[in-house]
């Protein structure tokens, strides 16, 4: 009889988990998401300027399942229990021989935060930005602030990337309508020195980029609330805003304050370089979910978050082996990413050994767009053009 799996979360991790465990044919696989589909955050970025839909950035979990044969129950699940080797959901509890939980993260939320839009939390807040923006640009011009946020108990629970490339692509919208001059562009952060953890040249790369087009900085200084006319500042000043998009730093989830697992003060789940969940023999974490250990530089990412599905996974494997062997994570943690402008990208990279931004004039926007149609097709076909690490 084969072994049960069950894998919580339809994310990056939580899909990829899933498809790994069914290329061994040697167990049940279901993996339980609260919506009926993955979703590319990376490629959302261009649905609040029109460049895709939010259909486009869904990839239906049936059909992934059908290419890969594992279950799929849509629920929300309501508590883990470890020592009884069970999962409550809205409608279900169900039992488990090996658990995988990849349920990502959650937003904190600083005051007056409901003053503000997001393109990193709920994947419909992507049309509201749209509607916002298309009324500005209705209105004939305006201020727009974008900015991002971290936790303070956990360095790497922050989201830059998008923040900037959400900004670059406004700018790129504005321009192509011949409607730029009749906008106020901000970017905002509490940090000295935001993007850091990409590297200090592409730090300045990045700032180099926002003073070329004429894009406003407020650096440095906490945020201390949100307004329904823009930002307040610790300091006493005002970021006047009539859109402002914030993206907020992550923490734990709520769920695992429900349930009997070994949380960090950030709330992410503790595990070792294998993805195993401290005090347990046959429950794993992977991606936003878990406390990631590393370089202080070091920050969730959705490819992060598949290498730590997929070492859950083969150790697992090895565990019905009964192999001492295990695969780590830590050797894979890097900082990737396509930044992309609208009109061209940036090939951003960092490891231990280096760092670099590469800029790629107007290939790199295509690049970005090859790369959600690879997201797509490898997730929904046995087909990897990739090599996998």
């Amino acid at each position: 009889m084969k072994k049960h799996v069950l894998v919580l979360g339809g994310g990056f991790a939580g899909v990829q988990a899933a498809i790994e465990l069914r290329r061994y044919d040697r167990f049940d696989v279901t993996l339980i998401s609260d919506r009926d589909y993955l979703f590319l955050y990376p490629t959302s970025i261009w649905i609040p300027t029109r460049g895709t839909t939010l259909e486009r950035t869904k990839v239906p979990l049936e059909d992934v399942r059908r290419a890969h044969g594992f279950s799929v129950l849509v629920d929300d699940v309501r508590e883990i229990r470890t020592k009884d080797r069970s999962v409550v959901t809205a409608s279900h509890t169900l039992t488990y021989d090996y658990l995988i939980v990849a349920v990502g993260a959650e937003k904190l939320t600083p005051p007056g935060v409901e003053h503000t839009l997001s393109i990193c939390g709920k994947p419909e807040v992507s049309l509201d930005v749209r509607e916002r923006l298309d009324a500005l640009l209705e209105k004939g011009g305006g201020r727009i602030a974008v900015g991002f946020g971290g936790n303070p108990k956990d360095s790497s629970a922050v989201r830059g990337g998008p923040a900037f490339e959400f900004m670059f692509n406004v700018d790129h919208h504005l321009r192509r309508r011949k409607v730029r001059g009749n906008f106020e562009l901000t970017f905002f952060a509490p940090m000295e020195s935001p993007g850091e953890r990409m590297g200090s040249g592409a730090v300045r790369a990045v700032n180099a980029m926002l003073n070329a087009k004429g894009i406003g900085r407020r650096f440095g200084t906490k945020i201390a609330s949100f307004r329904p006319e823009g930002v307040l500042f610790e300091d006493g000043s005002h970021l006047a805003a009539d859109l402002v998009m914030f993206i907020p730093g992550s923490s734990g989830h709520s769920l695992f304050r429900r349930s009997d697992l070994p949380l960090t003060e950030a709330g992410f789940i503790r595990i070792d370089d294998t993805g195993l969940v401290e005090g347990t023999t046959n429950v794993y974490a992977a991606g936003d979910s878990a406390a990631i250990d590393g370089p202080p530089w070091r920050a969730k990412q959705g490819h992060l978050a598949e290498v730590m599905a997929r070492t859950a996974a083969r150790n697992i494997v090895r565990q019905e082996e009964g192999s001492r062997e295990r695969d780590g994570y830590g050797r894979h943690i890097n900082i990737l990413c396509i930044m992309d402008t609208g009109d061209g990208a940036a090939l951003v990279y960092r490891d231990a050994r280096r760092q670099m931004l590469v800029p790629l004039p107007v290939v790199g926007h295509w690049l970005k767009r090859a790369w959600g149609w690879y997201a797509r097709v490898s997730k929904t076909s046995r087909l990897h053009l990739l090599p996998r690490l």
